[in-house]
């Protein structure tokens, strides 16, 4: 399956929850993106999943070998932004639903 594919699956699924919207027509930062309440918390970008995340779950998870993070073409990695390695057996529902619960109204 293709990430492309792989991420399409995973917006069908997410879109059955409430608040969360899909991704939108455009260009740019976050056209890709699956969002809650207006806030990103998940794409698909190069191929990657990119997930919005607690900053600590990030290091983790970077330390693990899991992913990097994310820099948005800009040359400066966002703390709170996880790219997922394609490769890497982490579920990308599982992210999903921990970006999902970390951008969600409180």
């Amino acid at each position: 399956m293709t990430p492309e594919e792989r991420f399409a699956d995973l917006v069908d699924e997410l879109l059955e929850l409430p608040g969360v919207t899909p991704p939108g027509a455009g260009r740019g930062f976050g056209s890709s993106a699956l969002r809650a309440g207006g806030r990103i918390f998940a794409m698909l970008a190069d191929d990657r999943l990119v997930v919005k995340l607690p900053a600590a779950r990030v290091d983790e998870l970077v330390t693990a070998g899991d992913g990097i993070r994310f820099d948005a073409n800009k040359g400066v990695p966002m703390k709170e932004w996880l790219s997922v390695d394609p490769d890497a057996r982490l579920s990308w529902r599982q992210l999903a639903d921990e970006a999902l619960a970390f951008v969600a109204p409180k």
